[in-house]
């Protein structure tokens, strides 16, 4: 039933009727109505952050654990602009999120008032879809549909831009039912006739891949399910990116591992090798391409993904499918029992002999130590330790990343929760508090390195006040890790500016705001402190003293062919001095 409300009101009545139940924020004067209204209810809590970046940050925490919208509430102008990294996060990572801005009152926007900001204009390349509402009559309706365009097809943030006077207003409220959201509506079913021709090609291809994305796990649970079910009865090798991981069990027999700059040897050979490569809701990024010239040059490619401007935009392919991923693989499932369910088994056999011998060389062996945390050896012990527990993952950005991508298995999707696209440092606390808080009696970990893990830092206060437990774990190699790798590998052992000099005490400074500190730098004692971190019941900084000279490899350098890989120190040297790759 439609009714009158103030806009406040609306903004709080939307929200429910949207099934929100956690919005991410921080006040300010221009959305003072909008908190005065959550002040008089008790069906939606408000998390309060420490900064604007770390709000949106929490509600992607929030959404990609959940597969809900995250919702975002901050004030106009430096509100709003400080929003703006974490909803170019979200659009890159493709998160769904609905943040909501105040804005100046209409009567004195372009008068450059106080913390007035064209929200909208800034906006508009980091959103799906934005909107300045200055009739309260229409503010509803809009909500509505920045829900659902932010939840339909490709996921993704929307913004709505509300000034204080539309807020203080009164008007008439829609419901969701009889919003008018049909003029975005994504084409959900892929062409019969190119599902076909793609299980046409998996019934005689001699080296078959799936290369799996993130929009295997934006399309939800089923697709997941879907995805499973036929590598295992076409026992067809199945590879991710880093978004992707999770969609197919780490523990699954046809799992290659991630592939991609930081990706596995066996996993980059396959695909480079491949004859029939299937894209399933990845998008060629850059990172695992590699020289586009030179990327599986010799195999027929598919691509299924519910964004068509994500197809044929880096690389060409075959046989094009525009639709989501669960309506596609439920459809391609179909067809291929219903033609027999037949592969090309005695050369799938010769396929996956090649694939053994790839993946006997190990691409993930390091050297120990005795003396000194190798942090591989520090995410080994806390995989081992945690991986029996109801476990989400986040992180910050740089060597830890592609480590915990590495050393960390993922069984389910909706797990892992990082900065794919944009590689935001300082996503990985605020995500962890996001995560916590839609999952409140798990165990939710950052891995976490010191430099990308201070950018915001401010959010363990809203752990504290909020009593959310979340561990962080911070590999402290006192470097800007990944700086430094490529500063060794690029730029003549140059390290500019990759270190600081004046470092906190973590243990003292988790002390400081009100959780347990813990550090640990000899191997012999890792094990007995993670547990110590796991038995404690708030927050924790885990300072994790490691190597702090240590590559990430598999690596691929810049300029070369996916196939083109440095295995370690030994590889590296030999690039340098021969190949010149490194050098692009």
């Amino acid at each position: 039933m439609t009714r009158q409300m103030t806009g406040a009101e609306m903004i709080v009545q939307a929200l429910r009727d949207q099934g929100v139940d956690t919005v991410f924020g921080y006040p300010g004067g221009a959305v003072l109505p909008i908190y005065d209204a959550i002040f008089q209810q008790n069906d939606i809590q408000h998390i309060l952050v420490r900064h604007e970046q770390g709000a949106v940050h929490a509600a992607e925490g929030y959404a990609r654990s959940t597969g809900k919208p995250g919702v975002v509430l901050v004030t106009s102008g430096p509100g709003a602009t400080n929003a703006v990294t974490g909803l170019t996060d979200a659009l890159l990572d493709s998160i769904p999120l609905v943040v909501l801005t105040g804005q100046v009152p209409t009567f004195m926007i372009g008068t450059d008032a106080f913390q007035e900001a064209d929200t909208v204009g800034i906006t508009r390349p980091c959103t799906k879809h934005n909107w300045l509402v200055k009739d309260t009559d229409k503010l509803a309706e809009t909500l509505h549909q920045a829900f659902h365009v932010a939840t339909s097809g490709r996921p993704g943030p929307t913004l709505v831009d509300i000034p204080k006077d539309v807020q203080f207003a009164t008007g008439t409220y829609t419901p969701p039912q009889k919003a008018k959201v049909d003029h975005y509506q994504p084409n959900l079913k892929g062409d019969k006739d190119a599902i076909t021709a793609m299980v046409e090609l998996l019934e005689t291809a001699k080296r078959p891949i799936f290369y799996t994305g993130g929009g295997v796990i934006n399309s939800g649970p089923a697709a997941s399910q879907l995805l499973r079910e036929w590598v295992a009865a076409a026992n067809i090798p199945v590879t991710s990116t880093l978004m992707g991981l999770g969609a197919y069990p780490a523990s699954g027999k046809n799992w290659l591992g991630m592939l991609g700059m930081h990706g596995l040897y066996e996993a980059n050979m396959a695909m480079h090798d491949c004859d029939v490569m299937i894209n399933i809701g990845a998008r060629f990024d850059d990172r695992i391409t590699g020289r586009l010239q030179s990327f599986s040059p010799k195999s027929t490619k598919v691509h299924i993904d519910i964004d068509p401007s994500s197809i044929n935009k880096v690389i060409r392919v075959d046989v094009p499918i525009l639709g989501d991923i669960g309506h596609v693989l439920e459809d391609a499932l179909k067809i291929w029992k219903a033609r027999g369910s037949k592969t090309n088994v005695g050369a799938l056999a010769t396929w996956w002999a090649q694939i053994d011998k790839w993946r006997a060389r190990s691409c993930l062996t390091y050297k120990n130590s005795e003396t000194i945390i190798k942090p591989q050896y520090a995410l080994q012990r806390l995989e081992a330790l945690t991986k029996k527990y109801d476990r989400y993952i986040t992180t910050e950005v740089g060597q830890h990343q592609m480590w915990a991508a590495q050393f960390l298995g993922f069984e389910d999707p909706n797990r892992w929760m990082t900065s794919g696209g944009l590689g935001t440092m300082g996503y990985g606390l605020p995500a962890s508090v996001g995560v916590q808080v839609a999952h409140p009696d798990s165990l939710v970990i950052n891995v976490a390195g010191e430099a990308s893990w201070l950018m915001n830092m401010q959010e363990m206060g809203t752990a504290i006040q909020y009593r959310l437990p979340v561990k962080q774990f911070i590999l402290n190699n006192e470097r800007l890790g990944m700086v430094r790798q490529w500063q060794e590998l690029l730029h003549g052992e140059r390290y500019s500016h990759s270190w600081s000099e004046s470092l906190p005490d973590f243990v003292k400074l988790a002390e400081a705001f009100g959780g347990k500190g813990i550090r640990c730098s000899d191997p012999a004692d890792l094990d007995e402190a993670i547990m110590e971190m796991l038995a404690y019941d708030g927050p924790v900084i885990f300072d994790c003293m490691v190597e702090k000279h240590e590559n990430c490899f598999p690596m691929i350098p810049s300029g070369a062919a996916h196939n083109e890989m440095l295995m370690g120190d030994a590889d590296t040297q030999n690039a340098i001095g021969n190949t010149g790759a490194v050098l692009v």
